[in-house]
């Protein structure tokens, strides 16, 4: 049965199977990118990488897309890192939320990248574009993904420098924050590129790849099966260009079912 939700305006009808949460706040990082965070229901589970589907009532129907959950599994909010589409279904009206509003999010969270779906390794590379770093957020905030690796490499490419930022808020918060800061110490590493400005590092990840000069900023050797894992999260060209070369390595794509060097998320919105 749908359940009435009392807000500002009008009577909110829920439909069954969905949760409305409370807007908690939203920062908006450019003309095209912002953050949100909301309230995050009490039997909510989900493990950090997998996305769930948000949405809000436009016209009396629930609009949804699938949205990576950049906070991590143990914070007690919920975080959201979106593009701004200005004739978008659901996103020209997401990026009007205020803190108050209600968005709705189906209960059930799902992905595929998840370190379970990772066999063992002693690097773990998290290739991203755009937005396509959230679910990397959500990662690089666990205390598992620094248990598991003894290096993380986080790696974002953008177009102009502005739209980096969300990534090196990221950084900055690990480096505050009262317990991870100790736990991952020197383990992360943040790589972040620019295709249409100038910048200390530009180019697409792939061709930064392909060349070789991403290992050799970074001071790491060329990717080996034997002890690199990685994950991808970006446009579907980008998938396409970086899951070729983790192939040409000798990597070999998992899933839930069946863990191996890396894997994919196929269901990202911008």
């Amino acid at each position: 049965m749908n359940a009435p939700v009392k807000t500002d305006n009008a009577e909110l009808i829920v439909p069954e199977g969905v949760y409305a949460e409370t807007v908690l706040s939203v920062t908006h990082y450019t003309d095209h990118l912002f953050r949100f965070r909301m309230t995050r229901p009490a039997g909510f589970r989900f493990r950090s990488g997998e996305f769930a589907m948000i949405g809000l009532m436009v016209e009396g129907k629930p609009i949804y897309r699938a949205y990576s959950i950049a906070s991590p599994s143990w914070d007690e909010e919920l975080e959201f890192f979106s593009i701004k589409v200005p004739n978008g279904p659901l996103t020209q009206h997401l990026q009007r939320i205020q803190p108050g509003d209600k968005v709705l999010m189906r209960k059930k969270p799902t992905g595929t990248l998840v370190l379970d779906a990772l066999t063992p390794g002693k690097r773990l590379y998290m290739f991203s574009t755009g937005t396509g770093i959230a679910p990397f957020a959500s990662l690089i905030r666990d205390p598992e993904t620094y248990e598991k690796f003894e290096e993380v490499i986080l790696t974002h490419t953008c177009r102009d420098v502005a739209e980096l930022k969300y990534g090196f808020d990221l950084v900055d918060e690990i480096k505050n924050h009262e317990f991870l800061a100790d736990l991952v110490g020197d383990k992360l590493k943040h790589y972040a590129t620019v295709t249409r400005e100038d910048y200390p590092f530009q180019g697409r990840i792939t061709d930064l790849i392909a060349n070789g000069k991403m290992f050799t900023d970074l001071g790491v050797p060329p990717l080996d099966p034997a002890i690199d894992r990685g994950m991808i999260c970006g446009s579907t060209a980008m998938l396409k260009d970086t899951k070729a070369l983790l192939e040409q390595a000798g990597l070999t794509e998992g899933a839930n079912n069946k863990p191996a060097e890396f894997v994919i998320e196929r269901a990202f919105v911008g």
